[in-house]
């Protein structure tokens, strides 16, 4: 008998340590995130933890040289990292803060985090440091909301099986957003051509579509449904690789009581799209131009209330920060996933989440049970509160028939978690026209509803709700 409950204790051994050899393999070969089939009816996602080392450009960093620095001075800095200026970014929204000298993106045959070391404490700039790489923060009569799917826009008041949703669709009969109130997505591009959202697709109101001219000045022509830093044009939409950034559409604003898929948080909001996330995720100099893309728009005139930021990864970075900065004098919450390393960002920082920029609102995930995420960062000090991110139906490109086409899948992430606060952004500007993002933010954290497993987890201690929005 001793035996026999040897043996089987040893197997149960292996066999674990089987299962943990696959999923440590999965999740180094798939990286941040992993997806599910898009098939409507068992489709389920499956969650890998993101690693917590920062990744960064091995051949680039970001310097910012003192303003008046001479040529000269520039030349000695950059000659220490056998480096040179690859590009000069001065955003029209660095401009409009005083900035006249903006950041130099530079090329050097040291590793990245060496050339910093070489030149820190140089006089002739203020800061360098390595340019960081981002990913998404995915773990990878509208038909899913009347067959129950939706469990993120439910609640209490609409559904008792589902009572940890963030309750929009109590909200909805006396909201459901405005078409005046502008979100920027600032991720992957979009599929804005989708069943669910293309009634919802916002577009720059100062660009003339297709005359290849920039008639707003903003740098970027024919930028109508957003600008893809990626590649440095105008389609923001480049195909099945940009699913990610659909599916947070989606969550945001698939239109509603349209009879097809989904429906978002907001059935009308307007919607527009900066691109930096690649195959390869994206990196800090184009999170900036992003940042300061919709920065610039906001300073023009477009309501922009929020830009969506499911993203993060890298270390810190003072450029990142400033730009963010510069979102928050203009009136722009930036609302950030907390990440998907199941640390505390409180001591093991995960950015742009862990930023105290005023107008940073950090999202973590929770289940449908009301349970924080197994995956989801938490942190009292940095983190606001938790949000539907477990298990979330929303749109995606698919392929059919040698076509793209309209597609819908299930994810889970804090990725997911953010949309959620970035739509009730949405919902409450939309009844409350005029109000500021500290006052938004502010109603944002009042109205959470206490939950035992955000307690100690995040400031408010509790979830998202939009009940009263």
């Amino acid at each position: 008998m001793k035996t026999r409950l040897l043996f089987s204790s040893l197997m149960t051994l292996v066999l674990f340590g089987l299962l943990v050899i696959f999923f440590s393999r999965c999740s180094r070969e798939k990286g941040d995130f992993t997806i599910s089939s898009a098939d409507k009816a068992t489709a389920v996602a499956k969650v890998t933890i993101t690693q917590v080392e920062p990744q960064y450009v091995p051949d680039e960093l970001l310097v910012k040289f003192k303003e008046g620095a001479s040529e000269t001075a520039r030349g000695k800095v950059l000659s220490k990292i056998k480096g040179f200026a690859k590009e000069k970014i001065q955003t029209h929204a660095m401009k409009h803060s005083g900035d006249n000298e903006g950041i130099t993106l530079v090329s050097t045959q040291l590793d990245a985090r060496e050339a910093v070391r070489q030149i820190k404490g140089s006089a002739e700039i203020e800061y360098a440091e390595p340019n960081w790489i981002y990913t998404s923060t995915t773990i990878a009569n509208d038909p899913y909301f009347v067959n129950g799917l939706l469990w993120g826009m439910m609640g209490t008041s609409t559904s008792p099986a589902n009572q940890f949703g963030c309750q929009a669709a109590a909200d909805w009969p006396t909201n459901t957003g405005s078409n005046t109130v502008y979100v920027g997505i600032i991720d992957e591009g979009y599929m804005y051509t989708h069943e669910d959202l293309a009634a919802n697709a916002g577009t720059n109101p100062y660009e003339i579509a297709g005359n290849r001219k920039d008639d707003d000045r903003n740098g970027y022509i024919d930028d109508v449904y957003g600008w893809d830093f990626v590649k440095n044009d105008n389609t923001v939409f480049d195909g099945l690789n940009d699913d990610h950034g659909t599916h947070v559409a989606g969550i945001l604003g698939a239109v509603g009581n349209n009879g097809k898929g989904v429906v978002g948080v907001c059935w009308k909001i307007k919607l527009l799209d900066a691109k930096f996330l690649g195959p390869a995720g994206g990196t800090t100099a184009n999170a900036i131009k992003a940042i300061d893309y919709f920065t610039k728009l906001k300073l023009e005139g477009v309501n922009i209330v929020a830009t969506n930021n499911s993203w993060g990864g890298g270390g810190y970075s003072s450029a990142l920060a400033a730009a963010i900065e510069r979102a928050n004098a203009a009136g722009i919450l930036f609302i950030a996933a907390a990440g998907n390393s199941a640390v505390n960002i409180d001591n093991t920082p995960f950015y742009p989440a862990a930023y105290t920029n005023a107008n940073i609102i950090s999202v973590a995930s929770i289940n449908s049970s009301g349970g924080l995420s197994y995956f989801s960062n938490y942190g009292a000090q940095h983190v606001a509160l938790g949000a539907p991110g477990e298990g979330i139906w929303s749109c995606v490109p698919v392929y059919s028939k040698g076509k793209i086409v309209s597609g819908y899948a299930n994810y889970s992430g804090t990725s997911m978690a953010t949309p959620h606060v970035t739509g009730a952004v949405a919902l409450y500007a939309a009844s409350h026209p005029g109000a500021t993002a500290a006052t938004i933010k502010a109603a944002i954290l009042a109205n959470t509803i206490p939950t035992s497993s955000l307690t100690g987890k995040c400031v408010s201690g509790g979830r998202l709700s939009v009940i009263g929005f």
